[in-house]
């Protein structure tokens, strides 16, 4: 259980540590960003966005995510798209939880009464500033908890970039392996860092929750 006071271990799981955090937080971000305009897509009147939305969200909900960041690393340089392990492994979090987002959301707009949408198109609104002003806050308000569940399994979702040259918490177990440690100690100081980064997001959705609640 003293693994990481002997050498350099505590550095190693630091890095690893905090790789996985920067990891998660960028993929987290643009994936937000990709669902909603999905989500958009996927309710817009117009056939040829909701097609896109369609095909991207079945395409990548039903692709292993090993397989996806297989596809990213090796086919893009063959493409002579050449990008650093980070960046594709970046890419291939945001297309895969993108997809999840997207749906989610998509849920909560179906909850939406469809009277708001048609009063808001009464009073001259567009598409997107229905979308926008009055059907998406109200939407987001009822899928705080089901999103919260979608970024919980982020962090976890990226110990598979360990296998693709990317530095991260997950892939320090290799390290500690070679090294000789006992494999309980090494799973424990694993879980308890992937541990510590759910509480932290379970947390902040579970305050979302609660201030979104009161708001209604």
């Amino acid at each position: 259980m003293g693994i990481l006071f002997e050498d350099d271990n505590f550095a190693l799981f630091r890095d690893g540590f905090l790789r996985t955090i920067e990891l998660s937080a960028i993929s987290g971000a643009l994936a937000l960003l990709l669902g909603v305009l999905l989500a958009a897509f996927r309710v817009s009147p117009v056939p040829v966005l909701r097609g896109f939305g369609t095909v991207w969200v079945n395409a990548f909900r039903n692709t292993p995510l090993t397989l996806l960041f297989f596809a990213v690393t090796f086919a893009l340089p063959r493409l002579g798209v050449h990008l650093p392990s980070f960046t594709l492994a970046v890419i291939a979090l945001t297309a895969y939880t993108g997809s999840f987002v997207c749906e989610v959301l998509r849920a909560g707009i179906n909850t939406v009464p469809i009277g708001q949408a048609e009063a808001a198109r009464s009073l001259g609104l567009t598409f997107g500033q229905t979308l926008t002003s009055v059907v998406l806050p109200q939407a987001a308000r009822s899928v705080v908890a089901p999103m919260g569940s979608v970024f919980i399994a982020l962090p976890r979702n990226s110990a598979v970039a360990g296998a693709f040259s990317v530095t991260e918490l997950f892939s320090t177990q290799a390290t500690w392996t070679d090294r000789g440690y006992p494999i309980f100690a090494i799973f424990f100081w694993i879980a308890l860092g992937y541990l510590l980064i759910s509480t932290v997001i379970t947390q902040l959705f579970r305050f979302l929750e609660n201030r979104l609640a009161v708001a209604r």
